[in-house]
Order: structure tokens, then C-alpha cells, then sequence
């Protein structure tokens, strides 16, 4: 029970007793007032109306009697009058019955007043006449107590009734900044750090919120400063100083996590030797602001055509990475590069397509990281070896479709809901349970099966993200796979389901119809966070509102601050597989450790990815990470 219930029950209870109380001595002296003032009339009336019958009763006038007492008995004070000559022993008796109008018969029916008996002796002289007995009527009594008890009862009902409202009304207002800190003290617990909270004038009340404040500021500049920690670490780790740009160690990183995820794209080289020109023309300084403004170039041109990462691997030698995309907007991308360089070439006043060589390696079917470097390098070092701006590689393995015999296999299949399923587990630190399971699909194209890396970078370039995502959460709900297993199942949502307010709907709609929303996860790009983050506010609310949960995928990736987590709020997150690559030579453990711990800090779950063997792991020992997945347990078949 809250504290308001309890003080508010206290201050009802003690009014009720308060009103009781002073309803039960009204009740008590209204009783006895009524009883002294009945006896006291019967007494009266006995006295006056003996000394009336003395002249009748000694001239044995009995009509003379009878008139007299008839004229008092027809007031109806009196129940009973009984009137015994003493002479002859004749005995009249006049009564009126108990029927009181205007009061209820269960109230009389209480007996609140006794009987009220008058006996006296009527002398003349020394001679006795007769004997009166005199009984009051109680109709009187219950007349007057049980009006004055019904007025007492409204007049208490009002004034009860009022006290409950101002009760309520103040005590609200009182404890209002206890309320405000309970709600602050469950937002601190969460790591929600919010606006300080209104100082109330209630001293006591003052210090704790003075002291809330304090700590609630504390924790936030905790939180800022782990968040800035990483900033500097990935600037020192990651990041070439001179150009700005990501560094040799986080392309590596990048290029692993790419190789391992349903992507297309291609990898690019480029070795610019005119920037050695530059240096020995005007000096290092001259040729460093080159690289930096050759770089700004660069990400603002390129950007505009694909999403890319680019970084500086050597003093002269550029990576581009081209995350997602087909072989015509590679090219279109390779253009915009070679026009790019030309023009910062001639602003330093060297050839344009002179003294500079690019190469470029696409990515087709599954390869490794020393594949595509090969392939890259090949291509770069024949593009410096015939003098030629670029070279792209040849390979013999041609594509299984074209785009528009994607777009009809892709719809067809997916509407058919032509999905075979397989899941991976992601296992808790030090022991044999699973936190949950990471889902799979490939889909079955006439008589082919095609795996996620070769279909999903076709669904994202051909804008089927939200009705993938929509067909397959439906057929994991019809072929009640969430009924195969005790743990809950995570599934990967696309960017264009992230951003499409229809799905959003839909996705609300199908939560609040199955009794089994609490055991889907589902997992949410870091990448989305940063380029749509109102869509991911939206669609987050409408995961935590219907009992799901979710995580944020590829965790770490993005440059960027993590401050998105405490408005978010996800239940856990999988650290980048590039953290699974880094070696502890290249000082990356400091940064692996301070992202960690923005993640804890927040008391959100951490899942490492990418993990093979278990020296990987023995390296997140010590990190205190909750979880861990990869090939060291591959995805498994669902079964039946």
C-alpha cells in the first residue's frame, strides 16, 4: 500500500471514529433528555390531573371522571391510563396503541425508551378515593430521537464527506514531492536521469530532494563521462589524426563484421602518390591540410551516391568501403571518387588522372577478408603496373539473377511465405543456459535455396525490408516456433521496416494478438539509430508497449554518442563483430571496456558476436559481458 493510501486510511479511519464517537453521545444524551423530560411530564400530569378528579370522585361522579381523563388521554402523550376506585374496586382503563407515524418500525422496534409508569393515591383528607396509574406513550421519544438522529446523520455525512475531499485534496498537494521523488528514485534506479526535481517548501521533504538532485546529477555527468570516455578512445584508437578519417584498425574491423553479414558492395583501394608531390613542393604541413580537405571532399561527394566507409590505411593509400550496392552504382561511385580527387588534384596543382591508381574488388558470394584484400590489391597493383586511373577485378562468377528477376523471385517467395528457418544460440557467461536464440531464414526459389547473404542486399536495394519482415514474423507465428523452445526468439529487422509507420501499425496490431509477445526480441541496427532515430523512438514504443523486447545490433559500430541508450532503453545489446577481431596489441581493449561499460552502467544485458574459438572469448572475460554467440555454436535446423 502507498503512503497516501496509508496516512489518507488513517485520517478516514480516525474521522469515522471522530463521528462515531460524537454521533454516539448525541445519541446517548438525546436518549436521556428525552427520558427525564417524558417521566418529568408524566409526573406533572399525574400531580395536576389528581388534584382535578378529587371533586368528581368524591361525589362519586363517574361521567364527570371519565370527561376529565378522556380530555387529557386524547392528547396521546399517554399509552395507558387505569383509574381504580378504591370505594368499590371498579377499575376504567383507557389505552392508545404504539403506531408512531413518521418513524420506522424497526427503529421502534430497538426499544430504546423503557416503560414510564405514574402510580398515586387520590385522598380527600385522610380519605383515600382512588388510585391513578398514568404509562407515557413513547411515540413522543422516538419522534424526537429519531429526527434529531436523522439530522445529526446528514449534517455528519456532509461535513465527513467534505473533510474526505479536503483530506484527499491536501494530502495530495503535501505528498505530491514524495510522489515526485519515488517517480525520480525508480528513474535514477533505471539510469533515467531526467530534469532535477522542483524543491517543495516541506522542510523535511527539502534535504531528500536536495540529495536527489545531487546524486541524479552525478550519475548523468558519470554516464557523460563514460560516453566521452569512448569518444576520445575511438578518436586515439580509431581514427587517423591527420585526415580525420577511420584508421587501418577499424576498416579491418568493418571489413570482417561486412564479410559476415547478408551484404553486397565491393571494396576499393586507392594509392595516391601525388601527395608525396605535394609534401616535397610545400612542405608536410601543406600536404597534411591536403589529406584533411581531400577527405572532407570525399565523404561529402561520396555519401550522396552510397553508403560507405572511408578510411586512411597508409600515409598515401585510402580503403572505401561500399557497404551496400549494386555493380552499376559501384561504378557511379568509382566516378564521383575519380572526380573528386581531379579536382583537389588541380587545387594543388598537380595533373589531373596522374599519380594516382584505384582498385576495385566487388563482392560476390562468400568470401573471407584475405579474399577481398587480395582481390582489391590485385586489381590496384595492375591499375599502378599499366598506368591506368583503375582497375577493376575480373571474376568468373557471374550473378545468380538480375535485378528485376530478383524483384519477381524475391515477391513471389516471400508471399508465399517460402521460408526455411534455422536459429543460432546466444549462450549466458559461464554456464549452459541460453538467453535466447537469434533467427535465421533462407528462402526456397523454385527449386533453389538461397541464403540470407545472397537475398537480403537485394530486399534493402529493392525496398522488400517491411514485407519480408511482415511474412516472416507471421510464419514464425503459424509454424509456432515460439512454442519449440523455453527462450525467447530474436529476429533482425530491416531499415525499411524501421522507418515505415504502416509496419509500425501492423507490428502493433499482430503484438496485441498473440498471447507470446514477451518471448520475441527484436534487434535494431545501431546504424538506424543514428539516421532515423524518431522511426526507432516510434517503433521501440510499440515493441516495449505490447510486452516485447529489443536489443540494439552491431553495437559499437557507429561513431557516434551512445547517449541514445538511456532514451531507448533496449533490454540488451550484440557488440560489433569487428570487437571480436581486434587485437590487444592494437590497445583496443581500453575502448572494448569503456563501450562495455556504457552498456552496464545502464544495467542493459552485453552480447558479444563474432565468436569462433575461445581464445575470442577468454578475451571478454574479464570485461564482464553477460552473454556471447557465433560460429563456436553455428545456427542449427528448427526442428519439427
Amino acid at each position: 500500500m502507498t503512503l497516501f493510501r496509508q496516512i489518507y486510511s488513517l485520517l478516514f479511519g480516525l474521522f469515522l471514529l471522530v463521528v462515531a464517537s460524537l454521533g454516539y453521545v448525541q445519541f446517548t444524551e438525546t436518549q436521556s433528555f428525552l427520558t427525564k423530560q417524558m417521566a418529568s411530564d408524566l409526573n406533572n400530569t399525574s400531580n395536576s390531573l389528581g388534584i382535578m378528579l378529587v371533586p368528581d370522585l368524591e361525589a362519586g361522579d363517574i361521567v364527570g371522571a371519565e370527561t376529565l381523563i378522556n380530555v387529557i388521554f386524547e392528547g396521546g402523550y399517554y399509552q395507558q391510563v387505569k383509574l381504580t376506585w378504591l370505594v368499590d374496586g371498579k377499575q376504567q382503563t383507557w389505552e392508545n396503541p404504539i403506531h408512531i407515524e413518521g418513524v420506522p418500525q424497526w427503529f421502534i422496534d430497538l426499544d430504546f425508551f423503557q416503560t414510564i409508569k405514574k402510580e398515586s393515591i387520590i385522598t380527600s383528607g385522610w380519605i383515600q378515593l382512588a388510585k391513578l396509574e398514568l404509562t407515557a406513550h413513547p411515540g413522543f421519544g422516538y419522534n424526537e430521537l429519531w429526527r434529531t438522529m436523522t439530522n445529526a446523520i446528514i449534517v455528519f455525512s456532509v461535513l465527513f464527506l467534505i473533510a474526505i475531499v479536503v483530506a484527499r485534496v491536501g494530502l495530495t498537494m503535501i505528498l505530491k514531492p514524495l510522489h515526485e521523488i519515488a517517480v525520480h528514485a525508480k528513474e535514477i534506479a533505471q539510469r533515467k536521469f531526467g530534469p532535477d526535481m522542483r524543491v517543495p517548501k516541506t522542510a523535511e521533504l527539502k534535504s531528500v530532494v536536495l540529495a536527489f538532485n545531487s546524486m541524479s546529477d552525478q550519475l548523468k555527468q558519470l554516464f557523460n563521462s563514460l560516453d566521452e570516455e569512448v569518444g576520445e578512445l575511438r578518436k586515439k584508437n580509431l581514427v587517423d589524426q591527420v585526415s580525420g578519417l577511420p584508421n587501418r584498425q577499424y576498416m579491418m574491423g568493418r571489413l570482417n563484421s561486412w564479410l559476415n553479414e547478408p551484404a553486397s558492395g565491393a571494396l576499393v583501394m586507392a594509392k595516391f602518390d601525388w601527395l608525396e608531390e605535394v609534401h616535397s613542393k610545400y612542405g608536410y604541413q601543406v600536404r597534411d591540410e591536403t589529406i584533411k580537405l581531400l577527405a572532407e571532399k570525399m565523404q561529402e561527394h561520396l555519401d550522396e551516391v552510397a553508403s560507405s566507409v572511408i578510411a586512411r590505411i597508409a600515409a598515401y593509400e585510402f580503403a572505401f568501403l561500399i557497404t551496400s550496392s549494386e555493380h552499376d552504382q559501384t561504378s557511379r561511385y568509382l566516378q564521383t571518387l575519380i572526380r573528386t580527387i581531379n579536382q583537389e588534384m588541380s587545387k594543388a596543382g598537380c595533373k589531373p588522372n596522374e599519380n594516382f591508381a584505384i582498385g576495385v574488388a566487388e563482392r560476390i558470394g562468400h568470401m573471407s577478408v584475405s579474399d577481398i584484400l587480395a582481390q582489391t590489391d590485385n586489381a590496384l597493383q595492375k591499375a599502378i603496373k599499366e598506368d591506368k586511373v583503375f582497375h577493376w577485378f575480373e571474376t568468373n562468377e557471374k550473378q545468380l539473377f538480375t535485378r528485376e528477376q530478383w524483384r519477381e523471385h524475391l515477391s513471389t517467395a516471400i508471399q508465399k511465405c517460402n521460408f526455411n528457418f534455422k536459429w543460432q544460440p546466444v549462450h549466458i557467461n559461464d554456464s549452459d543456459n541460453i538467453l535466447q536464440r537469434e533467427l535465421y531464414c533462407q528462402l526456397n526459389m523454385g527449386d533453389k535455396i538461397i541464403h540470407a547473404g545472397q537475398f537480403m542486399p537485394y530486399v534493402e536495394l529493392l525496398s522488400l525490408g517491411s514485407m519480408l519482415d511482415k511474412y516472416l514474423i507471421q510464419d514464425v507465428h503459424e509454424k509456432h516456433i515460439l512454442n519449440k523452445n523455453y527462450e525467447p526468439i530474436a529476429i533482425n529487422l530491416t531499415f525499411q521496416s524501421i522507418s515505415d509507420p504502416k509496419f509500425h501499425e501492423w507490428l502493433n496490431t499482430f503484438l496485441r494478438s498473440t498471447p507470446l509477445s514477451e518471448r520475441i526480441c527484436f534487434d535494431i541496427p545501431e546504424a538506424a539509430v543514428y539516421s532515423d532515430p524518431d522511426s526507432c523512438d516510434a517503433i521501440c514504443a510499440v515493441i516495449r508497449d505490447n510486452g516485447a523486447t529489443f536489443g540494439i545490433d552491431h553495437f559499437g559500430r557507429q561513431f557516434g554518442s551512445m547517449s541514445y541508450l538511456q532514451s531507448l532503453r533496449p533490454s540488451y545489446v550484440k557488440l560489433d563483430q569487428s570487437f571480436a577481431y581486434y587485437d590487444d596489441s592494437e590497445h583496443s581493449g581500453e575502448l572494448c571496456r569503456a563501450i562495455i561499460n556504457v552498456a552496464r552502467g545502464l544495467d542493459i544485458k552485453v552480447i558479444v558476436t563474432g565468436i569462433e574459438e575461445m581464445p575470442q572469448l577468454e578475451r571478454f572475460v574479464p570485461l564482464k559481458t553477460n552473454a556471447f554467440m557465433g560460429y563456436i555454436f553455428p545456427p542449427t535446423d528448427i526442428e519439427d
